[in-house]
């Protein structure tokens, strides 16, 4: 069992090492650089060449059944839980087998979208408390179940 952590952009690094350290799980931080390295043992920063996706490639290569992701990333969600991995998006939304193709398929659209009308202004909301609670909350559940 590990935790495997798309690290770039990823607001939940401290709560990921904070949860895994108590249930004495191998951690792995993966992202091309700019992150500094823990002095956990449990954690291990992994850091990849530049390139695109690179990161994604290296956790989609490694996790599987028992293994946490932690990612944004959509398309590195589906691979995983296509390996069998529990995947958790930052604000403790578990993707699954069950919405993994609604979650994809709402994210290409939204793609098409915005390059249909580059001038639409907008964003994504901010990361919030009530997130980071989720957050800790789904991580210490499916790392109860990867543990069974």
């Amino acid at each position: 069992m590990s935790i495997y952590v798309d690290a770039d952009a990823c607001p939940v690094k401290a709560e990921v090492e904070k949860v895994g350290t108590r249930h004495k799980v191998q951690i792995y931080v993966v992202s091309n650089g700019g992150l500094r390295p823990s002095q956990n043992p449990l954690v291990d920063t992994v850091i990849v060449p530049d390139g695109p996706d690179v990161a994604d490639m290296w956790i989609a290569d490694r996790a599987g059944p028992g293994d946490v992701v932690i990612t944004g990333d959509i398309p590195l969600a589906a691979k995983c839980v296509e390996a069998g991995a529990q995947v958790l998006k930052h604000n403790g939304e578990a993707l699954t087998g069950a919405n993994i193709g609604n979650v994809l398929a709402t994210r290409d659209l939204m793609t098409d979208l915005r390059a249909a009308d580059p001038f639409r202004m907008g964003g994504g909301k901010g990361f919030t408390k009530a997130d980071r609670s989720r957050f800790l909350d789904a991580l210490e559940r499916a790392l109860r179940i990867a543990a069974r």
